[in-house]
């Protein structure tokens, strides 16, 4: 299977910010390349756009201007099969706000996903679900789960697939600080053993990861 190697922008920026005074920042209507195998946090204040652009990135919304450039092709011009194939194989997202079904159990949430894939086993799932010390709740549905339980749910849900490039937004808000570096080390490992480049948001709540770069949104 061909890996995307680098994802770029080029003079990115959300349409609704065209007609607002310029600020400063390292991505927008700037040149940025995220590369496989890289980790990179993207950090900003709230308001500033950084699901917008992980949703630029993952190719579910357009409304921006600039170009995103998918190993040398405009990331506009893939059609929609190429990009179901690129979400299911390449680039796997974390949403902030989790997009779990809360009538489904924690198992099930996972394996609408698993399903796409088949990449990772009942008893895979079901140890990194021990890790994060949430097994027990395998059987519960999503919507009787803290948020921080919901929150380490969709992390797992977010690595059963293939990826190139793993978002994370905002992937630990609802974590303390024994969590945070559980999730952490299982999403490093994860990205290690597929060779795959990390881009994450903060606000500040910054995931225990090492990063290779930091860049302000």
């Amino acid at each position: 299977m061909k890996h995307i190697e680098v994802i770029e922008l080029h003079d990115v920026l959300p349409a609704v910010f065209a007609d607002m005074p310029r600020r400063e920042s390292q991505v927008w209507l700037a040149d940025v390349a995220f590369r496989r195998g890289e980790t990179c946090l993207v950090e900003a204040e709230s308001g500033v756009g950084k699901s917008s652009l992980c949703s630029f990135i993952y190719g579910s919304r357009q409304d921006y201007r600039g170009t995103i450039i998918v190993d040398g092709e405009d990331l506009r011009r893939f059609s929609v099969g190429r990009l179901c194939d690129m979400r299911v194989r390449h680039v796997s997202l974390l949403p902030q706000e989790m997009r779990l079904f809360p009538e489904l159990t924690v198992m099930e949430n996972i394996d609408i996903k698993n399903r796409l894939t088949s990449w990772k086993s009942a008893p895979e799932i079901l140890s990194m679900l021990e890790r994060m010390e949430i097994a027990d709740k395998a059987d519960v549905p999503a919507g009787k789960l803290s948020i921080g339980q919901q929150q380490r749910v969709a992390v797992v849900r977010a690595l059963c697939q293939p990826f190139d490039f793993l978002l994370l937004d905002e992937p630990v808000s609802h974590l303390d600080v024994r969590n945070n570096s559980v999730v952490a080390g299982v999403i490093a490992a994860e990205a290690a053993a597929q060779g795959a480049g990390i881009i994450a948001t903060s606000v500040g709540y910054d995931i225990n990861l090492d990063f290779d770069r930091k860049l302000k949104l």
